[in-house]
């Protein structure tokens, strides 16, 4: 029976989403992240409510969600993204928890920020990875101080996260955004590439290249954007971060065991 107390904060929904997991997808952002990465490009899902945003149960979000089932076919299915969705934790493993009752696949977009292995989050983060098929772990950086100075926060509990995930068999597909002058140094991608290597569940590595196309609404929020003049990366800069990290080699890793 699902808790009427839980209600998720949401900030969008996309629903024919391609890019956020397997298959057509039913994407739900939610509002609410602590980091602040410089490239950000939707800074108005940082505060936790926002004039824009508004409330709903999981189980009104799995309604509207299944009216277009008929879409997903046998890969497609729910993500929720952010924002940071681990920041509301509750409503995502309810969600889900009611999902996998339809038999609905489940993703869960996450930059790992919120993780910790103290109470009371421990336990509900083993709650949720009952429910949960695949991990998005977006790594920001390798480095610790270049990760603090990218998004103002440490990355220690990211990486710890990422080996849990491995530990406890749950697939996952690991994303970092290719930043000229930032993210792009090949020592740190060749780090990123030899801690990818040491996780057992990797399913997919993506190389997601920095855009600008969020810049107007930092303007909009009156934020200074620190990145004003990096432009996006050029083929050649992309094509050496996948040769380092070896992209193709993880698609459809786990489905050739």
């Amino acid at each position: 029976m699902e808790n009427k107390e839980i209600k998720g904060i949401i900030h969008s929904i996309e629903s024919f989403g391609s890019v956020d997991g397997p298959g057509v997808r039913y994407i739900v952002f939610l509002q609410g992240c602590r980091m602040r990465c410089r490239y950000c490009h939707n800074p108005d899902t940082w505060a936790l409510n926002d004039k824009n945003s508004y409330e709903e149960t999981p189980a009104e979000t799995l309604k509207k969600a299944m009216r277009f089932k008929a879409y997903w076919k046998e890969t497609g299915g729910i993500t929720v993204s952010g924002g940071e969705a681990l920041l509301q934790i509750d409503y995502v493993t309810e969600l889900f928890r009611l999902a996998k009752e339809q038999g609905v696949h489940t993703t869960l977009d996450t930059s790992g920020n919120p993780f910790t292995r103290e109470e009371p989050f421990f336990s509900k983060f083993n709650e949720l990875l009952k429910y949960t098929d695949l991990f998005l772990l977006d790594i920001k950086h390798i480095d610790p101080v270049k990760h603090k100075d990218l998004t103002q926060w440490d990355n220690s509990n990211i990486l710890d996260m990422a080996k849990y995930l491995s530990d406890n068999g749950k697939k996952m597909w690991i994303r970092n955004v290719l930043v000229p002058g930032y993210t792009d140094g090949e020592e740190d991608l060749q780090k990123l590439s030899d801690f990818i290597s040491s996780l057992k569940t990797i399913d997919r590595v993506e190389v997601l290249p920095y855009h600008t196309l969020g810049v107007f609404k930092w303007k909009e929020l009156g934020i200074n954007y620190t990145l004003e003049g990096v432009s996006p990366p050029d083929g050649e800069l992309i094509k050496k971060a996948n040769d380092i990290l070896k992209t193709s080699e993880y698609k459809g890793y786990l489905n050739r065991q």
